[in-house]
């Protein structure tokens, strides 16, 4: 009888302990929850709902671990098919310089037109949180975007071998040339005042005299 006292004693007390462990682990959460909350809205009360203030740290934290956690394990785990031959590089390479860097840049350092009003800004693509990913992760991210950024995804714009050609390009970032940057300049989207300024500056240096849009002043 004493021993079955004892006994039952050493059961509700563990029973006991392992509701307040969690107990314990709950209210973590929920500080931790609320925590997140509130630097949220301190956030938001001193910068508004701007796109050009920069991240706070927590954001960022909380940003990169859930998007590592959104990619798939087996897509981690892929391996780029294709050699980072020339033809591969260069087609990769004129392949960024129209569709990816008006917001990432030529040399992939985010600083371009859109990428400066974009809010978060591109990551800097030469830079060790981009080039420590894997080839999986890098092309799950050009097919399927990210959300609630400004990545879209590229998945219905060609075939697989294009997002492929994109991570050796990504690759090769830190790597690239004063040359295939001014290659590059040449294959980026261009306004029609833009096209016409490069057409005119061709003609001067081809000793053309550039012709000049618009009506003539001469009088019959």
């Amino acid at each position: 009888m004493h021993a079955n006292y004892w006994q039952c004693l050493r059961v509700s007390f563990t029973i006991r302990r392992e509701h307040m462990r969690r107990g314990s682990t709950l209210l973590l959460i929920v500080v931790a929850f609320v925590g997140v909350i509130v630097a949220v809205a301190v956030s938001i009360l001193h910068n508004g709902l701007s796109a050009r203030a920069r991240p706070s740290a927590m954001e960022e934290m909380i940003a990169r671990n859930a998007w590592h956690l959104s990619i798939p394990s087996d897509a981690r785990a892929m391996r780029n098919p294709l050699s980072a031959s020339e033809e591969n590089l260069k087609d990769a390479r004129l392949h960024f310089a129209d569709h990816c860097a008006i917001c990432h840049a030529n040399d992939g350092s985010g600083d371009a037109l859109f990428g400066r009003g974009l809010y978060p800004k591109p990551p800097d693509l030469r830079q060790a949180e981009t080039q420590n990913r894997s080839d999986g992760e890098l092309f799950w991210i050009i097919e399927n975007g990210v959300r609630f950024t400004g990545m879209p995804s590229f998945a219905s714009h060609g075939m697989d071998n294009d997002s492929w050609k994109l991570v050796l390009f990504i690759r090769h970032l830190p790597k690239l040339t004063a040359e295939e940057r001014i290659e590059m300049s040449r294959y980026n989207p261009k306004s029609p005042e833009d096209r016409e300024e490069e057409k005119d500056e061709d003609d001067f240096l081809n000793g053309t005299t550039p012709q000049k849009s618009g009506t003539s002043n001469s009088h019959p």
